[in-house]
C-alpha cells in the first residue's frame, strides 16, 4: 500500500501551513519552514527512489491527483482570510467553537514579516500542489476531466497558458533556441524567470490562435483556451477581493507570482546548457534527471524528467529512473536554492554541462554547443574547442553505420 500513499507527501506539506496561518504569529513561518526542511533533508538523508512497482489500482493515484484541486482551494482561502477584515465564512469563529482558540484575535496581530513568510510558503505549496499536478494532468489531453482540473490548477498561478505552451510546444522544441523554456548556457535564473514567462505566454497565443485558425474558428471567442484560462485566472482575484478587497487582491497575487516563478525556476533547472536539433527526436539526456527519494514522492515523479520528455504522455506512476541520464546537483529544493546564487551555480554546473558536452553530445549537437558556448559570455564555456572530438563521433558514427549495412 506504501506505493500508492508515498504520495500523499504533497498533501501533508499543506497541513503545517493551515495549522500556521490558523494560529498566526511566528506559527506563519510553519508552512514555509517545514516544506522546505523536510524536503531539503530528507533528500539530503533518504537517497534515491529507483523502485518501478506495478500499480494495480491506478484510480487511488488519479484521487491523490484529482484532490489537490480542494487543497488549493482550501490553501489560497486561508491565505486571503488572515488578511481580511471580516472572517469570511465564518472560519475564525469555526476554529473557536470546535477548539477554543481565539483565530480571529491571534489574526490582528500578525506581523507583516510573518505574512511575508506565509505568502512564500504559500506560493511555493501552490507551485505543488498547484502547478506540478496540473503539468501531469494537462499532459492528458485525452481526458476532458483531467484537463479541467489541471487547467484550474494552473489558474492558480494565472499560468493556464502552460497547458498550452508546455505541451505542444516545450515538449517538441525542449533543448532547441526556439524553446522558451531551456536556459542557454550563461543565462541567469533571474533573467529567465522573466524571459521564459513572457516568451512562453507569447507562445502559448500563438500555438492557440494557430489551432483556432485551422479549424476555421475566431480567434477572439470562447473557443480560445488561453483567453479562457486568463478569466478563470480573473475568477479567482474577484473571489480574492471578495474576501478582503485589494490587500485580497495583492496577496492572491503574490502567491500566484512567486508560483509561477518557482515554475521557471524548474524549467531552468531542468534543462539548463542542453542543446539539440529540433528535427532530432527528444531523448533522455536532454534532460537533467533527479532520483531523490522525497523529491520524487513530493512532485509525482517529475524528477524522472528524462523519461518524461522521452515519452511525454506517459503517467507520472509508469516513468523509469534512467539512472545513466545527465543527473541534477541534488533534489528539487536544494537545486532551486543553488540557482539562485548564480556564482554558485555556474561553479557548479559549468564542469557539468562541459561532461555533458563529452559524454552525451551528438557531432551535430557538439556543433550547437560550441556556438552557445560563444554566446554564453562564460570564460570556461568559450575557450572550449571541440573539432577533435566532432571528428571523433562523426568517424564512430560512420563506423556504426558501415556495420549495420554489413550486418543487413
Amino acid at each position: 500500500m506504501f506505493k500508492y500513499t508515498k504520495y500523499t507527501l504533497f498533501h501533508m506539506l499543506t497541513i503545517p501551513f493551515g495549522i500556521g496561518v490558523t494560529l498566526g504569529g511566528d506559527w506563519m513561518y510553519a508552512g514555509l519552514v517545514f516544506a522546505v526542511g523536510f524536503v531539503v533533508v530528507g533528500d539530503l538523508l533518504m537517497g534515491d527512489d529507483t523502485s518501478e512497482p506495478e500499480y494495480e489500482a491506478p484510480w487511488l493515484l488519479n484521487l491523490q491527483l484529482y484532490s489537490s484541486l480542494l487543497l488549493i482551494v482550501v490553501m489560497n482561502f486561508l491565505m486571503v482570510w488572515s488578511v481580511a477584515d471580516a472572517d469570511v465564512l465564518g472560519y475564525g469563529a469555526l476554529v473557536q467553537q470546535f477548539t477554543g482558540f481565539d483565530a480571529l484575535a491571534a489574526r490582528e496581530a500578525n506581523s507583516w514579516p510573518q505574512y511575508a513568510a506565509a505568502i512564500l510558503g504559500c506560493g511555493l505549496l501552490t507551485s505543488v500542489v498547484g502547478t506540478i499536478v496540473g503539468h501531469e494532468l494537462t499532459h492528458r489531453t485525452w481526458d476532458p476531466m483531467a484537463m479541467f482540473i489541471g487547467r484550474w490548477l494552473l489558474a492558480f498561478s494565472w499560468d493556464t497558458g502552460f497547458s498550452i505552451e508546455h505541451v505542444y510546444g516545450h515538449h517538441i522544441y525542449v533543448g532547441s533556441t526556439d524553446d522558451p523554456a531551456t536556459a542557454p548556457r550563461g543565462r541567469n535564473v533571474y533573467y529567465h524567470i522573466l524571459a521564459s514567462t513572457w516568451k512562453g505566454n507569447i507562445s502559448a497565443w500563438n500555438l492557440e490562435k494557430k489551432r483556432l485558425k485551422k479549424k476555421r474558428l475566431p480567434v477572439f471567442s470562447h473557443h480560445n483556451l488561453y483567453i479562457r484560462g486568463l478569466l478563470m485566472s480573473l475568477a479567482l482575484e474577484v473571489a480574492a477581493f471578495v474576501m478582503a478587497g485589494w490587500v485580497g487582491v495583492a496577496v492572491f497575487t503574490a502567491t500566484a507570482l512567486i508560483a509561477k516563478a518557482f515554475l521557471e525556476i524548474v524549467n531552468f533547472m531542468e534543462h539548463y546548457g542542453m542543446v539539440r536539433n529540433v528535427k532530432t527526436p527528444v531523448q533522455p539526456y536532454h534532460s537533467w534527471n533527479t532520483n531523490k527519494r522525497i523529491s520524487s514522492w513530493a512532485t509525482f515523479n517529475l524528477t524522472r524528467h528524462s523519461h518524461h520528455h522521452a515519452q511525454g504522455d506517459v503517467p507520472f506512476q509508469k516513468l523509469r529512473p534512467y539512472q545513466d541520464a545527465p543527473m541534477m546537483v541534488n533534489g528539487y529544493l536544494t537545486t532551486i536554492f543553488l540557482t539562485l546564487i548564480p556564482p554558485l551555480w555556474n561553479a557548479i554546473m559549468v564542469p557539468k554541462v562541459l561532461d555533458w558536452d563529452r559524454r552525451f553530445a551528438s557531432a551535430e549537437e557538439l556543433k550547437l554547443a560550441m556556438q552557445a558556448n560563444k554566446r554564453s559570455g562564460i570564460k570556461a564555456f568559450m575557450e572550449q574547442d571541440y573539432s577533435d572530438l566532432i571528428r571523433q563521433k562523426q568517424a564512430l558514427n560512420t563506423t556504426s553505420s558501415n556495420r549495420t549495412v554489413q550486418a543487413a
